[in-house]
């Protein structure tokens, strides 16, 4: 080779190796020894080159740095900042707070005699947390779970989609499980995750005295029943413990007094394995029984009642009926009927669809209590309330009389007596003895040269008789009634008042709405001189852990807006009825008894309806009898049998 080039190339090369040092690598292949026919040489002069920029070397080593950090801070922050969730997670998934749901508070009758029970059952539930994801799996279940139960594939899926973010919480698929299905459940339980067999306990009522074996159904109106919390409940009570499988007080007693019965949950923390199935307990916190409820009821009295009630229908051909026993000094209530009426335990741990069809589209409407949602013109009854006021106001004394001659004519228009040719010279004794209509036209409405009270006072001292408007008792679903006036008259009908409306009002007619609780409210009233109690069905709460017992305030809810003297009057009206009027049925009676029937019209196709309300004994009221029966036509023929019998009952048991 030229010494020229040799030297030429060794300067370049020189110069490139100082110029790219830091970028260039190179490798020369030296054969030492004899590989195959590969023969040894000291110096090949070939070389394997890669070309790297620092510009990449270091964007290379940046992102190196950064995805290191990446990964520090990542697992710092599963670490140390989610550290405590995910330490939840994974003991939810191995430990679970389940609650113990508290023994539901008994009800009792005045004298301990018990109307509920709380009996063992079984329910089939789904934990939608340990329930298959995989919608093979689940519909795998939802299958078998439908064939053994009986319960439809889409009603469990139904549930599953509307409560399955409440995850840990058990949904009921099934209550009130007989012991073969809960077995077969149970035993199979193993290849079902996320399905639990829960004990619990559901309401047993009684509805029958000591005595008599046949049920007392009128009682489920006043008990009530359980049922389970529908979409608006579970949003309104989440927040005070309620669970989605809880059950709540629906009516009556067991609505109102929910709180009280209820109780407080306790909570057991429980070790579960992979499919959601308790293995052990490691802690609990027992729950705190619900309170006990004691009535003023006397069940005794209400199976009496019941049975007088229920054969005077029969035997006039007629299913709908009501009477209410109260006593008229604390408003307690002693029976309380309502005809017809249905059987509660129907709805204890669920009610089947056929059934409650059954009762829906029951023309009777059975489940409905009239006693305190029926409303009905009063008729004659309302003349007590009129006859306190025309007295209060000095628009008669006991000694007014008129004459009544069957009716009065005003103008074109006749307001009839009830009796062809009247009762002759009237005062209001005679008139509340006999019913006198004539007696009521005047001092309501006034006539001729009388002036009565008028509509608008007539309708002051129904408000303060506590008509249209509720009583206050401890059921739900009570209905205030309705008072009628001249600007309602005008709004809705688009007449003005004329006085033959007041001449309605006067005698319990026209567009007046009532309760049978609200006429035993008054009459009760007139019996304890002038005092509107607030009637009740709870007396005492007990609770059984404190060992202590809370009486339940009585309520006046108005007084001293009639005189004395005045009631006494009233009263003497209601005694002479019994005497020589249209009461004289009572008069049979071992004690002394008053009483005021009354007809209402309601309707020109049907027959009117029945009324008697009284109060006994008449020196020292104990208690008031208040009797409807719906189409019953005369209230002397019809209501009062009923009052009378049950009344001489009530006597050989609290006169003795």
């Amino acid at each position: 080779m030229n010494k020229n080039f040799f030297e030429f190339f060794t300067k370049s090369y020189g110069d490139l190796q100082g110029k790219f040092s830091k970028t260039w690598t190179e490798e020369s292949f030296n054969f030492e020894k004899n590989i195959g026919k590969q023969r040894p040489q000291n110096e090949t002069g070939d070389f394997l080159g890669a070309s790297l920029s620092s510009k990449k070397l270091l964007l290379f080593f940046i992102f190196i740095v950064l995805a290191v950090c990446v990964l520090i801070a990542r697992v710092a922050f599963l670490q140390i900042y989610k550290a405590e969730d995910y330490r939840n997670l994974a003991e939810n998934n191995r430990i679970r707070l389940r609650p113990i749901v508290a023994e539901r508070g008994i009800v009792y009758d005045r004298f301990q005699t018990q109307l509920v029970q709380n009996i063992p059952s079984f329910s089939l539930s789904i934990v939608p947390q340990d329930f298959p994801k995989k919608a093979e799996e689940a519909e795998k279940i939802i299958s078998q779970l439908s064939e053994i139960t009986g319960v439809q594939k889409e009603e469990i899926q139904k549930i599953l989609d509307k409560y399955g973010n409440y995850s840990y919480e058990s949904l009921v698929v099934k209550e009130n499980l007989d012991h073969e299905t809960a077995l077969k459940l149970y035993i199979q339980n193993a290849n079902l995750p996320g399905i639990l067999i829960e004990k619990g306990t559901k309401r047993l009522y009684l509805n029958q005295s000591k005595d008599e074996k046949e049920q007392t159904l009128s009682l489920s109106h006043l008990l009530g029943y359980l049922a389970k919390l529908n979409e608006f409940d579970l949003a309104t009570l989440k927040t005070k413990g309620y669970l989605s499988t809880d059950n709540i007080g629906k009516t009556g007693l067991e609505k109102t007094y929910e709180e009280i019965l209820r109780g407080v949950y306790g909570k057991k923390k429980v070790e579960v394995d992979a499919f959601g199935r308790e293995q052990s307990i490691l802690a609990e916190e027992p729950p705190t029984p619900g309170k006990n409820l004691i009535l003023s009821l006397d069940v005794e009295a209400q199976v009496k009642l019941e049975k007088i009630l229920s054969t005077k229908l029969k035997t006039m051909n007629l299913k709908k009926g009501v009477a209410v026993a109260m006593n008229p000094q604390n408003g307690e209530i002693i029976a309380m009927v309502s005809l017809p009426a249905f059987d509660n335990n129907h709805f204890s741990g669920g009610i089947s669809v056929s059934q409650y069809r059954k009762y829906l589209y029951d023309k009777t409407l059975p489940l409905y209590n009239r006693v305190i949602a029926g409303t009905y013109p009063s008729g004659s009854t309302a003349k007590l309330v009129v006859a306190a006021a025309a007295l209060q106001e000095k628009i008669v004394s006991k000694t007014t009389a008129f004459l009544s001659s069957g009716g009065i004519e005003v103008g074109d228009w006749f307001f009839k007596d009830w009796r062809a040719g009247g009762h002759g010279n009237t005062n209001i004794v005679r008139a509340l003895a006999w019913s006198v209509n004539t007696y009521f036209y005047y001092i309501g409405g006034g006539y001729k040269n009388f002036s009565g009270l008028g509509v608008d006072t007539i309708i002051e001292y129904m408000e303060k008789f506590n008509l249209g408007k509720n009583t206050g008792i401890d059921l739900p679903g009570e209905q205030p009634g309705f008072l009628p006036s001249k600007d309602w008259k005008l709004e809705t009908k688009k007449e003005r008042w004329y006085v033959g409306d007041t001449y309605n009002l006067s005698i319990g007619q026209g567009d007046l709405l009532v309760t049978p609780l609200q006429v035993a409210v008054w009459t009760a009233a007139i019996a304890n001189g002038g005092k509107i109690v607030q009637p009740h069905l709870g007396k005492y709460i007990v609770d059984t852990v404190q060992k202590n017992t809370y009486e339940i305030p009585v309520t006046i809810t108005n007084s001293n807006f009639i005189s004395e003297n005045n009631i006494n009057i009233v009263k003497e009206g209601m005694r002479e009825c019994v005497k020589t009027g249209s009461c004289q049925l009572l008069n049979s009676l071992p004690f002394l008894a008053t009483g005021k029937t009354g007809t209402a019209q309601w309707s020109k196709k049907s027959d009117p309806h029945a009324w008697f309300t009284g109060f006994a004994p008449y020196n020292n009221p104990k208690i008031v009898i208040t009797v409807l029966i719906e189409e019953g036509k005369e209230g002397s023929t019809a209501a009062m049998p009923v009052a009378n019998e049950f009344l001489r009952w009530w006597g050989t048991k609290y006169l003795k």
